[in-house]
């Protein structure tokens, strides 16, 4: 067993090739200071940059009840007599200012829906783009366009529905090449007993992002009017773009300021992992069973999520019966927990690889198996306490919570398998995972026509009976070393 701090590579199968990320028979590169590191510095901007997206991909859902005429909604309240009314009266005046429009329950569905039309779209161009030409300017782009497009919310919605709906499609396809075209920087950025900490960090931000935004919205939408949710957020996100394109470098090659020593060591930790062909060998990789077990793992998880993420406020408000204000709060309590998780899954991740020996494949198994089980454990638990809201809450918060451990398993296992192409790999297995998006809220609806704690209870099943398949089947068919179809005929020897 090689130590973890330094050792020559050692090549018995997979799980020596899993174990070592480096060159074989090469000693390794003393690990780079974190501190002021071009490498933690990036991650500290994709954070800040995923916050940004998914601030601008769920302010919306919170607008939109101030968007709406609530003479509208009226004939279609589906609010359950079940629990008692929990919300305490709000004394400050609301602002009336923003304009209101006459759309229905189903107009809402298909403008709150019309995003993933335009996100799943961009999925696996936004890798192969990437994986050709880099990730800075097609993620930067990607943000920057989303952004331009949330500022122009307000006329969209003037002009009408369908204007509306076309310029949340158009902010889908800018957000839809973001995911791949990190995963593409990061094979070039992250040493493999670093990839756990680096992708936790700045996909850590998408969880924030959704935690601050969501009750901001609603303070926005209270004391001013709908129309400051896009105007803020679209000018920050434009902030975050110059900050990128100024601070940020494609590889440590092109980075101007990394020291000597940080750059020989992201270089050398992945000189054995890079494949120097130019064509992308589609056959095999679609062909690769541990590809699929990521699309699964990736689907069932999403599944969960994207159903929380767009009907837990409708839980809250129908079942619970919580007013917007508290509303906005709790929502986004859970996606606080998955934020905390993922970072500290990180660490603990890297640490087992690093420290302890753990395999890459052990890991990533172990932490899917925990991210996905015990969120729909807890899941189910949540439909089964009634009225206790408390509870409730308690209990859909550890579930999401839970899920930040997928951050370190299934979510960044592309970059263990074929680094060349872990964009395309993510355009792919995100594509798949968009779905749940599209479907599972809709499905969700129709099996809560009375809108009964019954009703959801089913709709938690299902969740959870699916993320715990996907699980499963990741366990059963994932891998952690890098696949032969990802390298070229120099290391055609790597088993």
């Amino acid at each position: 067993m090689r130590s973890p701090i330094r050792g020559l590579a050692s090549s018995d199968g997979e799980e020596g090739s899993d174990r070592t990320p480096l060159l074989q028979s090469t000693l390794r590169v003393e690990a780079a200071p974190v501190c002021c590191s071009a490498r933690y510095n990036l991650a500290l901007l994709a954070f800040f940059g995923f916050f940004v997206l998914y601030a601008l991909r769920v302010n919306l859902s919170v607008a939109l009840v101030d968007m709406v005429d609530s003479n509208t909604t009226l004939a279609d309240n589906r609010t359950s007599k079940e629990c008692a009314e929990h919300s305490a009266p709000i004394k400050v005046h609301h602002n009336q200012t923003g304009k209101k429009y006459q759309w229905d329950a189903e107009t809402q569905g298909w403008i709150l829906g019309s995003f993933f039309y335009g996100y799943i779209i961009t999925q696996i161009p936004g890798g192969y783009i990437a994986s050709k030409v880099g990730g800075k300017l097609l993620l930067g782009f990607g943000i920057l366009g989303t952004a331009v497009f949330t500022l122009f919310t307000p006329i969209a919605a003037d002009l009408g529905v369908g204007a509306l709906i076309v310029l949340r499609a158009l902010e889908g396809l800018g957000e839809g090449v973001t995911f791949p075209a990190m995963h593409a920087m990061w094979s070039s950025w992250a040493p493999p007993l670093e990839r756990s900490k680096l992708l936790s960090i700045s996909y850590a931000g998408a969880q924030l992002g959704t935690v601050i935004s969501l009750p901001l919205s609603g303070i926005i939408c209270f004391y001013m009017n709908w129309t400051y949710v896009f105007y803020l957020f679209g000018i920050v996100g434009i902030v975050w773009f110059i900050l990128w394109i100024f601070f940020v470098s494609e590889t440590p090659e092109t980075h101007k300021t990394i020291s000597h020593h940080e750059k020989e060591y992201i270089l050398s930790s992945l000189k054995n992992q890079l494949s120097s062909q130019k064509s992308v060998p589609w056959t095999p990789m679609l062909r690769s069973s541990p590809l699929w077990a990521i699309v699964v793992a990736h689907f069932s998880y999403n599944w969960t999520f994207y159903t929380l993420l767009t009907l837990l406020p409708t839980y809250m408000k129908e079942i619970l019966r919580f007013n917007v204000q508290e509303n906005g709060l709790l929502s986004a309590l859970p996606y606080f927990g998955c934020w905390l998780c993922m970072i500290l899954s990180g660490q603990a991740a890297d640490n087992l690889r690093a420290k302890w020996n753990f395999s890459t494949i052990c890991v990533r198994r172990v932490f899917s198996l925990i991210g996905m089980i015990g969120p729909a454990v807890f899941l189910v638990a949540a439909g089964f306490i009634g009225c206790d809201y408390s509870l409730a809450v308690a209990f859909l918060t550890i579930s999401t919570t839970l899920g930040g451990f997928c951050s370190s398993g299934f979510s960044i296992n592309h970059l263990d398998i074929a680094p060349s192409y872990a964009g395309i790999l993510l355009g792919i297995t995100n594509t798949f995972a968009t779905i749940p998006g599209m479907v599972g809220p809709v499905i969700a609806k129709s099996l809560t026509p009375d809108n009964t704690i019954r009703e959801w209870q089913t709709v938690f099943y299902i969740a959870a009976a699916i993320n715990v398949f996907g699980a499963i089947f990741f366990s059963l068919f994932a891998k952690g070393e890098v696949q032969n179809w990802a390298l070229d005929d120099r290391h055609g020897h790597r088993n």
